[in-house]
Order: structure tokens, then sequence, then C-alpha cells
């Protein structure tokens, strides 16, 4: 029996602005955005390359926005994830190295959404 992780709704404040930067900044491909009359619409992207898209929108159940935190964008080439991110307009952290004896290094690079959603680009380098 297979559990697939494919949708992580994140709750916003604003659905064009946050569908602006998911699809504009961070280059997420828009799935769906369909709405049902003036109460209820539901935008669904997906990061390149990802199994898992995230969804927002009007009308949905969630939490606060800005409550949806440290999700994970996993990549091969950090350095160059975040230039493209940065290149785009984002505000992205330096990248940081956390290493252990024994294990492989582990970089990061965060950035947030305009309602304080975060993120952390990671990427492991070969042990």
């Amino acid at each position: 029996m297979d559990f697939k992780l494919e949708l992580i709704p994140i709750p916003v404040t604003d659905v064009d602005r946050a569908r602006d930067f998911y699809e504009r900044q961070a280059g997420f491909h828009v799935d769906h955005d369909f709405a049902f009359g003036d109460e209820f619409r539901i935008v669904q992207l997906t990061p390149p390359g990802s199994a898992c898209s995230i969804a927002f929108g009007k009308g949905m159940p969630g939490g606060a926005p800005g409550s949806v935190q440290m999700l994970h964008l996993v990549v091969d080439d950090i350095q160059a994830a975040r230039a493209e991110l940065v290149g785009r307009g984002m505000e992205v952290a330096e990248v940081e190295a956390m290493s252990a004896e024994g294990k492989p290094d582990v970089f990061y690079a965060r950035f947030a959404d305009p309602d304080g959603n975060t993120w952390t680009l990671q990427q492991i380098s070969a042990s």
C-alpha cells in the first residue's frame, strides 16, 4: 500500500498575490485555478519536478496565514536554485551548512511567501 503525500494546503490572505508569488517568483506550475461563485476559489500549483503540490484559495478551511513553516524543497544544486529564485526577485537567505562527523553535509537556504509561510531549499551532499 502506497501512502503518497501529494497536496499541502497553504493558508494565505490574498489569493492573487499568493498565486503571483508562487507562479512568477518561485516558478511553480499552475495546475488549477478554479472558482465556484464568489465565495470559493482554489489554486493548485506544483514545484518543478515535484510529485507534491500546494493549494490555497478562498473559502478553504485551514490555519492562519503564515502558519505553515519550514516546508522543504530538495534540490541537487542549492547555489543554482538560490540564484534562480533571487534572479526572479525573491529574498532568499544565504546558504548555511550543517555537518556532523561521518555524515553527509546538508545545506539550507530559507525564504518566505508574502504571508510568512516559510520554505527551505535543502541539498544533501553525497557521502
